[in-house]
């Protein structure tokens, strides 16, 4: 077996990091399944700064990738990096410098202008907020309120299309589908076009499921991934599904990022 230890990416970057964490995590993929131990270094405003990471780089080794928009950090970077031989990657400089050319403008060099507080960034809050209040069926009334309501048995990434939607500013709830339960009455009495219906393939469902009770250190037999329980509980979603007639997607082998991209498109051609 390979022990190798992963390679280190360190992600340097003046305001939060998230840019740069992920598009090194996408250029990861095509690796796979290679293992990339990735340190976020955020809020890097000095040299100090710089000098850590640096020297933390220098003895344990590893790849410097930075958005760093202040030239005197950019270039003190650049040229320690180029001493030390220490690989690194400027993610924003090139696209900033061709920007500029392009648009016969100078760039402002303001970090942190990605997550600006404003009033987008509050109506981001409140859809989380709403999310979090809103959550498994923990509270009916957010029906009416939603801008996205989300239906299905347990473990089809209700709650994390939830959370990725409300990062698109996307108010939304969600209702687990039980044989036991009859849904709320009010799923009946919303615009079908705002429900969402998700689907997936009972043995891929059955997987999910005996790996969650793997991960709570409960039996894998249990009646919750049982596959003849689990076609019950698909067979009672779709007909309340089909009752609604509202849309639906199948889950079965899709990233929460590919399904929420599907209903974003589906939302903006109902608006």
């Amino acid at each position: 077996m390979d022990h190798q230890s992963p390679t280190r990416v360190y992600v340097v970057s003046d305001s939060v990091g998230e840019t740069g964490e992920s598009v090194v995590r996408a250029a990861a993929m095509q690796f796979y399944p290679a293992h990339l131990e990735i340190v976020r270094v955020p809020f890097i405003h000095d040299r100090e700064g710089i000098d850590k990471v640096l020297n933390t780089a220098r003895v344990q080794g590893g790849i410097i990738v930075f958005t760093l928009v202040i030239p005197e950090l950019r270039d003190d970077l650049i040229q320690k990096s180029n001493e030390y031989g220490i690989p690194y990657i400027d993610l924003l400089g090139p696209i900033v410098s061709t920007l500029g050319q392009a648009l016969q403008q100078e760039p402002r060099r303001q970090p942190g202008m990605i997550h600006p507080l404003d009033e987008d960034y509050f109506k981001k809050v409140e859809a989380v907020e709403f999310a979090v209040k809103y959550d498994d069926g923990r509270d009916f009334s957010g029906i009416q309120k939603a801008d996205i309501i989300l239906l299905g048995v347990s473990r089809t990434s209700k709650t994390p299309l939830s959370m990725y939607l409300a990062h698109k500013r996307f108010k939304v709830a969600n209702v687990p589908l039980v044989p036991e339960m009859q849904p709320p009455a009010a799923i009946y009495s919303v615009p079908k076009e705002k429900i969402i219906g998700l689907r997936i393939d009972p043995d891929k469902l059955n997987v999910i499921r005996q790996e969650r009770l793997r991960t709570l250190g409960l039996a894998e037999n249990a009646t919750y991934a049982n596959v003849e329980r689990i076609k019950i509980e698909l067979a009672f979603a779709d007909k309340i599904m089909s009752k609604i007639g509202c849309v639906i997607f199948d889950v079965s082998n899709r990233a929460v990022e590919e399904t929420a991209s599907l209903i974003m498109d589906h939302i903006e051609r109902i608006q």
